[in-house]
């Protein structure tokens, strides 16, 4: 894409953009909620585009009026220090323009959401228990280091120690954006607790990470759902309290079961059980739109497969490896204690270059 259709796309979406400014405070838009929070969401999403076009803009003049003083100054020295900043300026140029054919590519509308994390035990028995319960301990610090807010809705513990199912919310910036690379199995190589010989076994957890589902995307009857309430267990099978505060949902159409009992409150744990089943429930129509992203990509970053072997933690070596992008780093202690945002962060470059394949803006 040339320099003028470039700044001529960016023009309209800077109009958009104070379009948008001017409607949010419209009091007739303030009261339809549903609108006010899809207008709101957009010119969050358009703010970095709007902000790289006027850095845009200034490089671009800057370069001109480098280039008018290098064509009509005899001074030297002044033509020196034009020269020196144009050059300058045409370095940063094609940096500020990669980084706006990025912006321009549409992102997925899921990524600002909050999310609904399920980890559960695979192949390997105990050990795939105790592993499970190490990968979560490792996905909450990551979120306690992101100052992102975590809420425990169900787990089931393992007879050896960690959890055969630990499902838990988060909130936060971003939250799935980040969080959605983590889907996949994940499969540990290390002698276990319960090995009485050395020898190095493989087990596996599975890793699923839902976008939560706004209240006005999913209308689901009341009809539709069958309410049991139990008493709620903690850690050893300890009863957390003596009143049917647990709630269980069950969905009739879609067979979608909840479980929620980490609140003392039946009320509380009744509105976290309601806002995870309408993710499941969002999440079946979203499954859809990930197939279709996963047909497309020769990669599987961010495509959803969940059946998919994505990362391996070695022990033995201290090595971590992600599969998805060939990348190893042999810091797996730091890893476990909920260091994983460099990896993180490499996958969402290799995501990024493949859309940048993917877009029809030209290079």
């Amino acid at each position: 894409m040339n320099q003028s259709l470039l700044l001529e796309r960016l023009e309209g979406i800077k109009i958009r953009f104070d379009d948008i400014a001017q409607k949010v405070t419209d009091p007739d838009i303030m009261s339809d909620m549903k609108r006010y929070i899809k207008l709101n969401k957009e010119y969050k999403e358009l703010e970095p585009l709007v902000n790289a076009f006027h850095n845009y803009k200034n490089i671009i003049g800057n370069i001109n009026s480098s280039k008018e003083i290098l064509n009509s100054q005899e001074d030297e020295e002044l033509k020196e220090m034009a020269r020196e900043e144009l050059n300058a300026l045409n370095e940063q140029l094609p940096i500020i323009e990669d980084e706006i054919k990025l912006l321009l590519i549409p992102k997925d509308p899921e990524d600002s959401k909050n999310a609904i994390v399920e980890i559960r035990a695979g192949t390997g028995g105990d050990e795939a228990s105790i592993f499970a319960g190490d990968i979560s301990r490792m996905y909450l610090k990551f979120c306690e280091t992101k100052g992102w807010k975590t809420s425990i809705s169900h787990f089931s513990e393992g007879t050896s120690g960690g959890y055969k199912e630990f499902i838990f919310s988060v909130e936060g910036d971003n939250v799935y954006g980040i969080l959605k690379y983590e889907s996949g199995v994940h499969r540990v190589q290390r002698v276990p607790q319960t090995e009485t010989q050395g020898r190095v076994h493989t087990s596996a957890a599975t890793v699923a990470v839902l976008p939560e589902a706004e209240d006005f995307e999913i209308d689901i009857k009341n009809e539709d759902i069958r309410k049991d309430t139990y008493c709620s267990s903690g850690p050893g099978g300890q009863s957390v309290n003596t009143t049917y505060s647990a709630v269980r949902l069950t969905h009739a159409p879609t067979g979608i079961v909840v479980t929620c009992q980490d609140q003392k409150s039946q009320l509380k744990n009744l509105e976290k059980a309601m806002k995870e089943l309408r993710s499941r429930i969002y999440n079946i129509q979203y499954q859809k739109y990930m197939d279709e992203i996963a047909s497309k990509r020769k990669t599987m970053v961010s495509t959803g497969d969940r059946s998919a072997k994505i990362r391996t933690y070695n022990y033995p070596q201290g090595r971590v490896t992600d599969h998805r992008i060939n990348f190893t780093a042999y810091n797996l202690p730091i890893v476990m204690n909920g260091d994983i945002g460099e990896i993180i962060e490499k996958l969402q470059i290799a995501e990024n270059a493949e859309r940048l394949n993917e877009s029809s803006i030209e290079s």
